[in-house]
């Protein structure tokens, strides 16, 4: 009970959160015209959409405006140059009713924050405050709300900063709390690390929990497949097609999938399988954040496949995938899944005649049904290889206790019954481990690799 307690004040209310208001909205987008900062694969247009498509999942935010503007370095104090800004300024000033700017940048630092806010008089958001509060509103888990807990950590550091520069402008200096020899900015910022580490230790003790499950799972023998993508690239829809789980209601939205779930289905030979849902990604998503999740990424590392999901028709999907590599090889996965995985072209409906060009790509649609075969076929293909699995045929004595073994601790595939000798040739597909066993139990049992 006192866990509990202790982790429902770690879950409470966030100091961070917007409020449960509705915002109006402007969307500015620093288009960077040239140089290292400027990327070749996406263009300010396809940026500031997907900007748009951020708000847009959040409740009662609107967007009012769409604005693009030319910047040579947006890393600077007010982010665009002297007229551009003033321009800027001028537009947001004549929006009506407007409440905040959402500024397409990865992060600003709150001196930046607090400069534009007090130039245009509402609240300025950038790309991390926008995801974290998506997070904030998708996270249904105890692990999820932690790992966005601890994803607020560095912007409540960095707003008690400016919170004490303020102080001390306005009080010509630090004071000390109650002659405890502690300034204001020591009490919290140990008080920040105090939670930042009990936030840490539950994420712990959740860790321990699923590693302990997984070895169960390991047990079982399941082979695991991590299903992963850019967000809204159709996992959830995959995963509903391959396993005909009615329960699962993908969303199209940014984000729909914060915590990792796990589904059962079956392959062409019959063997179970269980297919793992994993949160999205996206371009720019700041560093923190990537850090604070991967706890539930760490899941990946032990799955014996990857399927990475892209959505085709996405105008960015080549930057798209480039984005998710990227991030699966800061994982530090096992080379061999990295090698191994399986590329799926999904939402191949929307487009005529769709032929993937890249080597190995599966042309699916996941809502359609189209190519799912030939996925599942594949997928079985490389599981046998990373598990070890074999499929073999043996010859049993039907009065003994062969067929009942080989059902409980294989996937039983054919059974063909000899009635005149009383025999049955079973055909299976079994584990290293269980076909030791097997050999062990049953030494004189005939057994012919498939």
């Amino acid at each position: 009970e006192e866990e509990d307690e202790a982790l429902e004040e770690l879950l409470g209310p966030s100091p961070l959160a917007p409020g449960p208001g509705a915002q109006r909205v402007a969307v500015v987008h620093p288009a960077v015209k040239w140089g290292p900062q400027k990327s070749p694969l996406t263009t300010a247009e396809l940026q500031i959409a997907e900007a748009v498509a951020l708000v847009d999942t959040l409740q009662n935010w609107t967007v009012l405006d769409k604005i693009i503007i030319p910047t040579k370095n947006p890393n600077k104090k007010f982010v665009f140059g002297k007229g551009n800004f003033q321009v800027l300024t001028e537009k947001i000033k004549k929006l009506p009713h407007v409440t905040a700017v959402f500024l397409n940048v990865e992060r600003i630092s709150s001196l930046t924050k607090k400069e534009l806010e007090g130039a245009w008089g509402v609240q300025v958001f950038d790309r991390y405050t926008v995801v974290l509060h998506i997070f904030r509103c998708n996270a249904r888990t105890k692990e999820a709300k932690l790992q966005v807990a601890l994803a607020e950590i560095p912007l409540l550091r960095s707003n008690l900063k400016n919170e004490v520069s303020q102080r001390d402008q306005q009080r010509g200096g630090s004071r000390y709390i109650m002659g405890s020899g502690e300034t204001f900015l020591e009490t919290q910022n140990r008080v920040l690390k105090e939670r930042e580490l009990k936030i840490r230790n539950a994420l712990e003790k959740l860790r321990r929990k699923r590693a302990l499950l997984r070895t169960q799972r390991r047990k079982c023998e399941f082979p695991m497949v991590s299903v992963m993508g850019y967000t809204n690239c159709g996992k959830t829809t995959l995963i509903k097609a391959l396993t005909g789980e009615a329960g699962l209601q993908p969303r199209d939205q940014l984000f729909a999938t914060l915590d990792i779930t796990a589904h059962a289905g079956y392959l062409p030979s019959h063997m179970p399988v269980i297919y793992v849902d994993t949160i999205g990604f996206l371009t720019d998503l700041p560093h923190n954040l990537v850090e604070s999740f991967s706890a539930t990424l760490e899941e990946v590392a032990y799955s014996d496949l990857i399927v990475h999901v892209r959505d085709i028709t996405h105008p960015e999907t080549i930057l798209q995938k480039a984005t998710v590599l990227s991030v699966l090889r800061n994982l530090n996965l096992p080379s061999h899944l990295l090698d191994s995985m399986v590329e799926v072209h999904n939402k191949v409906d929307l487009i005529e005649r769709y032929k993937p060009t890249e080597e190995n790509a599966l042309a699916v649609s996941a809502l359609h049904g189209h190519g799912l075969e030939e996925l599942k076929q594949e997928i079985e293909k490389k599981i046998l290889t990373a598990t070890g699995k074999k499929i073999l045929t043996v010859n049993i004595n039907l009065e003994g206790p062969q067929l009942s073994w080989l059902y409980k601790e294989a996937t039983v595939q054919e059974v063909e019954v000899m009635p005149e000798d009383g025999t049955a040739r079973v055909k299976v597909i079994i584990g290293s481990s269980a076909f030791g066993r097997y050999k062990n139990l049953f030494p004189n049992s005939e057994i012919f690799m498939s």
